[in-house]
C-alpha cells in the first residue's frame, strides 16, 4: 500500500519498489527479461516443491509443535483454499524436485556469488524465499543442502542482507492512511484491450492458481503489464488497487 494505491502480488511490488529505488536496480543492467524469467520460476515452480518438502510430516511437526490443533486445522484449510482447492506434492515426489532445482541454482552459481553474476537481483531473492524457509524453519530438513555448497554458501551471502528498518503500521492506521489518501491519476495509461472490456466496465480479478479470492472493482486502467481497479468503500474511501496481467485473470462482474 502507498497511500490510497494498492499493489497485489510479489512480482509488481518488486516493479514499484525498483521504480521508486532504482540504484541499484532489482533487475541488474543486463539480462532483465532472464531475471524475471528466472523469478517466475522461483515462485511458480521452485516454491511449491519446497514447501511440500517443508512440510512433510517431521517438518510440519516442528513448525507447529507448540501450537495449538485447532489453529493447525484452520491453518490446514487456509492454506488449501489458498491453493484452490489443489492438493499438495506428494513429500516424496516434492525433495526429489527440490534436490533437482537446487542443483539448476548450484549450476548458476558456479564462478559467481549471485546467480546471475557478482550482484544479486530479483531472481536470488525469488529463489532465496524458498530456501530460507528450510534454513530457518525447519533446520532439521536443511541437511538437502550439503549436495550443493555452492548453495549454501549463497545462502550464508544472502541471510546476511538482513532486513533493514521498519516501523510497524495498525490495519487502523493503514485504513486511515488510505482514506486521507487521493489514488494516483491512472487516466493517462496507455490502454491494451486484450478482453473486449471497456474501461469503465466492472470487472474481477483472481489469481489464477495461488490465493485465487476474486476481487471486484471498476477497471480504470489496463496497461501492458497491470490491470487497476477502483474500489469505495466507508473505511477507506476511494482506493485503486493494481494488479499483474501474469499470473491473473480478469473477467466482467457479470459473466
Amino acid at each position: 500500500q502507498i497511500g490510497a494505491d494498492n499493489y497485489y502480488d510479489t512480482a509488481l511490488i518488486c516493479n514499484v519498489v525498483d521504480q521508486l529505488h532504482p540504484e541499484p536496480s532489482l533487475y541488474g543492467k543486463h539480462a532483465k527479461g532472464l531475471v524475471r524469467t528466472v523469478a517466475q520460476w522461483a515462485d511458480n515452480i521452485v516454491f511449491p516443491a519446497a514447501m511440500a518438502f517443508n512440510f512433510q510430516p517431521a517438518g510440519a511437526a516442528h513448525v507447529f509443535a507448540s501450537t495449538d490443533p485447532e489453529v493447525v486445522k484452520v491453518f490446514a484449510a487456509d492454506r488449501q483454499a489458498m491453493r484452490g482447492g489443489a492438493s499438495r506434492m506428494p513429500a516424496a515426489d516434492a525433495t526429489g524436485a527440490y534436490k533437482n532445482y537446487l542443483r539448476r541454482v548450484s549450476s548458476m552459481l558456479e564462478g559467481q556469488d549471485f546467480v546471475m553474476g557478482s550482484q544479486p537481483t530479483l531472481a536470488d531473492f525469488s529463489i532465496y524465499h524458498s530456501v530460507w524457509f528450510t534454513v530457518v524453519k525447519v533446520p532439521l530438513l536443511a541437511g538437502i543442502l550439503d549436495a550443493t555448497p555452492l548453495v549454501k554458501a549463497w545462502v550464508e551471502r544472502m541471510a546476511a542482507f538482513g532486513h533493514g528498518s521498519s516501523t510497524s503500521l495498525s490495519a487502523a492506521d493503514a485504513l486511515k492512511v488510505a482514506h486521507d489518501a487521493t489514488p494516483l491519476d491512472v487516466s493517462k495509461e496507455v490502454f491494451q484491450d486484450e478482453h473486449g472490456i471497456s474501461l469503465g466496465t466492472q470487472v474481477i480479478v483472481h489469481a489464477d492458481s495461488f490465493g485465487t479470492e476474486p476481487t471486484q472493482g471498476e477497471l480504470v486502467a489496463a496497461t501492458r503489464t497491470r490491470y487497476s481497479l477502483r474500489r469505495n468503500d466507508p473505511s477507506t474511501g476511494t482506493v485503486h488497487v493494481h494488479f499483474p496481467r501474469m499470473g491473473f485473470i480478469m473477467k466482467k462482474a457479470d459473466a
